[in-house]
């Protein structure tokens, strides 16, 4: 701390510019009267006290890194207290190890099918036997449901399901009950991975959830419908079957939806409604050990992340309101062989249980239940203090509240804005100005770090922080606080030159206060209940200046000032990184499985750079408040010249197959047999070979090396003149891959091959052509559709009878069925064009089906295991067989 005055002084014959005047309050024996000539008119200047420069360095480095600590040990902190003993994760954890013994469990499969229904059922018997003599009734109905509809994921499709798997568990009184809740798990997988997390762990939760509610001694007041689904990767059919067919479906009032993006630590709320505020309220009066963030809420359903879960359907489709938890940690190894049951902390699934157990009892005890729609209306702000507290109030009281603060920050300006004399005046034009360079300093900081991306893209260093994700802090966190403090010591030095540093000091604190608060109202007008986190970010600063304005006053930036300060901003600023905790441990994994198209540098050094613009906002203050910021800037300066050449070397290599923490690139496998008919009927065209998709940006970058024969020389292109390019997409998501290679294999044999064929074509009386097609085949199929140029669906068997497509004008139709299906049969109707397209393929329509082979002997071929061995550990390679066929009409 130094005594010395400010490096700039106000000129003696001036006065202050808007601040308060300098009083003749003590400074102690350090300070001493400045510019005093004798004028009993002039009041002397008082030196006021500046920050050494490593001072507050240590000041601002120890707050962050304190309140980082904080987040880090409430994250560790999975349970918090003694556990009641009501629910019992040793048992949840040997249900959890007995369903993922048999290893993935793909819809159709005998392991999902037959050997997991069948465990779940033994269980369920078992709970119903021992508490038959008890006060609840407990009826077990399993459901081979038939559907179809059309959901507006990944840009549209319409989605065919045939005798999947649904086991419902009736828990209630034995006098019956009226109301039921609905808790909803899925214990089917995707291909390629046990899926303990995603989702055997929420169904192993549930049993002893029902176990631990059948025993209760005294009888609920409604009932609860245990939902344990086997069709949830095949895009949410299985609750669609039980949602619009089951008839226990019409009694439910509100459900709780167990999924998984992560693997094991806390599961979040991160969807509640829609509206029904009281589901909110249950949560946050229940829950022992409390996460939920309705900023969560808002970004999910903004479509930012491409996922979705079976609460949409229950939404939409049941017309029902619920809340929506979610695993997050660890998303790396999400859908992946590393996704086992000895990730899973006991702890984890304790505080799971105790969470689900502890809301669903108050829930079936509520008289809310019963009567939902005398509740319905409104949307609550809900959140989180690190885990240890929830807080939840009604948006209509977050608005007012918000409009409160809002309404303090601009009398506080504007007490500033009318000083008398011309003081008020310059001091708005002053603040419009700071704030202008604030702003500006922003944009410059921003785009300076996206070159720094790019030029990290162009070296060939993609995603170096996939595994080493703090090298990204110190290399994108470096430039961007450099080039911040740069910006604003320049303004300091060159443009401020004639002001008092503590006057500019002052001036930025009001800067970041408007800003802020201009964030607040914009979103409070918007209807966003994620404007609490401007609420807090106002009014806790705002509150700690009025507090201090007196020490600032008389003392400047003392040591006890800079303090205190630091505790006013610790509440929000530690909520405000806990929320960029989850920001990173969501889209870090993502940028791993997220297509070949979206840069990830311009993604993390975005969101890098944004976490410094919000965190500084209010550390601009000190900027001006310190002696000199020369030696913070070669510190900065060095830490990013290093890391730029440790990148730019590629010591940070992005994957990694440590099995302690596995950080795998995936990359997806597919020999298939291509088939191409023309409008004869006649073969046209086949090939065969291993599809290869990267689902991440680096593509086969890294892979080349290990496997030379997989390069750029085999790169496909799109055929526009056949459905989806030609190729057996499973998912219509081309347009997040479009790079791709088609290495040549010989034909594939399935045992079970495709039987697809037109069964009728007719002209109806109103001038459309219906085409009703079979098919038989493997469980998982895909549907294409491409009319021509000037022909048009107008109607078919699918959905709610209304085509469905895609950005590209194509029809994709996702295929499933569990055992014993019959033929799939469907038809469409087709608008002929009026005239031929010459440059066009020939006919009206273009259909192709492909299948896919993920279980049993059918998914291996000689050529896939050949080259599967070749892979590195650091890779994840999923691989099946599929064929495609397409025929023009």
């Amino acid at each position: 701390m130094e005594s010395d005055t400010a490096v700039r002084r106000i000129k003696p014959s001036g006065t202050p510019r808007y601040g308060a005047e300098d009083g003749d309050g003590a400074c102690g024996r350090n300070c001493e009267d400045n510019g005093y000539s004798g004028d009993p008119k002039r009041k002397p200047e008082v030196r006021l006290f500046l920050l050494r420069e490593g001072l507050a360095a240590a000041l601002l480095s120890g707050f962050v890194l304190l309140l980082w600590g904080l987040v880090h040990l409430s994250l560790q902190q999975l349970v918090i207290g003694k556990p009641s003993g009501e629910f019992n994760a040793e048992r949840a954890r040997r249900h959890l190890e007995q369903i993922t013994s048999v290893g993935p469990r793909p819809v159709g499969s005998q392991e999902n099918e037959v050997l997991t229904v069948g465990y779940l059922l033994e269980q369920i018997e078992d709970i119903r036997a021992r508490t038959a003599a008890g006060p609840h009734r407990v009826t077990v109905d399993v459901q081979r449901p038939t559907g179809s509809f059309s959901i507006d994921f990944l840009g549209g499709f319409t989605s065919f399901y045939d005798r999947i798997s649904n086991i419902a568990v009736k828990l209630e009184p034995k006098r019956g009950a009226q109301h039921l809740m609905l808790a909803n798990c899925h214990f089917d997988t995707v291909a390629n991975s046990p899926g303990a997390s995603d989702d055997a762990v929420s169904c192993a939760v549930m049993l002893e959830v029902l176990h631990a509610l059948a025993n209760q001694s005294t009888p609920l007041h409604h009932g609860v419908v245990f939902l344990f689904n086997g069709a949830e990767e095949n895009v949410l059919q299985a609750s669609h079957g039980f949602i619009t067919q089951h008839p226990w479906a019409k009694q439910v009032r509100a459900f709780i939806n167990l999924e998984a993006a992560g693997v094991g630590g806390k599961e979040v709320v991160f969807q509640t409604g829609p509206e029904n505020p009281w589901l909110v309220q249950a949560y946050v009066h229940a829950a022992k050990h409390p996460f939920a963030s309705v900023v969560g809420q808002e970004v999910f359903q903004s479509g930012v992340i491409p996922s979705d879960t079976d609460f949409r359907i229950y939404r939409d489709f049941g017309n029902i309101p619920g809340i929506d938890l979610a695993f997050i940690e660890n998303g790396f190894i999400y859908h992946t062989k590393y996704d086992t049951a000895n990730r899973i902390l006991t702890d984890s699934i304790q505080r799971a249980g105790d969470n689900i157990l502890a809301v669903l009892k108050h829930l079936v005890t509520s008289e809310k239940l019963a009567d939902s729609s005398e509740y319905r209306h409104g949307n609550m702000v809900f959140f989180d203090l690190l885990g240890v507290i929830a807080v939840a109030y009604p948006a209509r009281v977050g608005t007012i509240i918000n409009y409160m603060v809002a309404a303090a920050t601009f009398l506080y300006l504007a007490k500033k804005a009318s000083l008398p004399g011309n003081r008020g005046g310059r001091y708005v034009r002053d603040l419009a100005c700071a704030t202008g360079v604030a702003v500006l300093g922003w944009f410059v900081t921003l785009l300076s770090v996206l070159i720094v991306a790019l030029l990290v893209t162009l070296l060939g260093r993609s995603m170096f922080w996939y595994t080493h994700f703090y090298a990204a802090i110190c290399l994108y966190g470096a430039a961007a606080t450099g080039k911040m403090i740069l910006i604003h010591t320049l303004a300091k030095n060159l443009y401020y030159g004639g002001v008092r540093l503590v006057e500019l000091g002052d001036l930025y604190f009001d800067v970041s206060l408007l800003l802020w608060c201009c964030s607040l109202v914009w979103l409070t007008q918007r209807g966003l209940c994620s404007a609490y986190v401007p609420m807090l970010m106002v009014a806790f600063p705002l509150v700690t200046r009025l507090l201090l304005t007196k020490e600032f006053k008389h003392r400047g930036a003392s040591l006890k000032y800079s303090g205190l300060y630091l505790l006013g901003l610790a509440l929000p600023y530690v909520h405000f990184m806990f929320l960029f905790w989850v920001v990173f441990e969501i889209f870090t994994p993502i940028m791993g499985r997220s297509g070949t198209e979206i840069p990830p540098e311009v993604v993390m050094a975005s969101l890098v750079t944004l976490t410094i613009v919000f965190l500084s906002s209010y550390f601009l203050h000190f900027v001006y408040l310190v002696r000199s910021t020369k030696w913070i800037l070669a510190a900065l300066g060095s830490v990013f010249v290093i890391m730029f050449l440790l990148v730019s070397a590629g010591l940070f290599f992005p994957y990694s197959g440590n099995p302690n923490s596995p950080r795998p690139k995936r990359i997806f496998l597919q020999h298939t047999t291509r088939t191409f008919h023309n409008l004869q009927g006649r073969v046209e065209s086949r090939d065969s070979g291993i599809w290869i998709n990267s689902f991440d940006f680096t593509a086969v970058q890294h892979i080349t090396p290990q496997i030379p024969e997989i390069n750029d020389s085999i790169r496909t292109r799109c055929r526009e003149d056949r459905p989806f390019c030609g190729y057996p997409w499973f998912l219509p998501v081309k347009f997040l891959s479009r790079k791709n290679w088609y290495l040549p294999a010989p034909e594939v044999s399935p045992g079970s091959p495709v039987d697809f064929s037109l069964t009728s074509k007719e002209e109806t009386s109103w001038g459309t052509v219906k085409m009703t097609f079979s098919v038989k085949g493997p469980s998982h199929m895909s549907l294409y559709l491409m009319p021509h140029r000037g022909a048009s669906l107008s109607t078919w068997s699918l959905g709610d009878g209304t085509p469905q497509f895609d950005l590209n004008g194509e029809y994709f139709v996702f295929y499933s069925h569990g055992l014993d299906a019959a033929p799939w049969t469907f038809w469409f109707e087709i608008q002929p064009p009026t005239e031929p397209d010459p440059a066009g393929p020939e006919g009206m329509i273009s259909v192709a089906i492909s299948t896919h082979y993920f279980f049993g002997e059918d998914r291996r071929t000689a050529q896939l295991e050949e080259i599967l061995r070749k892979f590195p550990t650091w890779a994840f390679p999923s691989s099946w067989v599929s064929t495609y066929d397409m025929y023009r009409y």
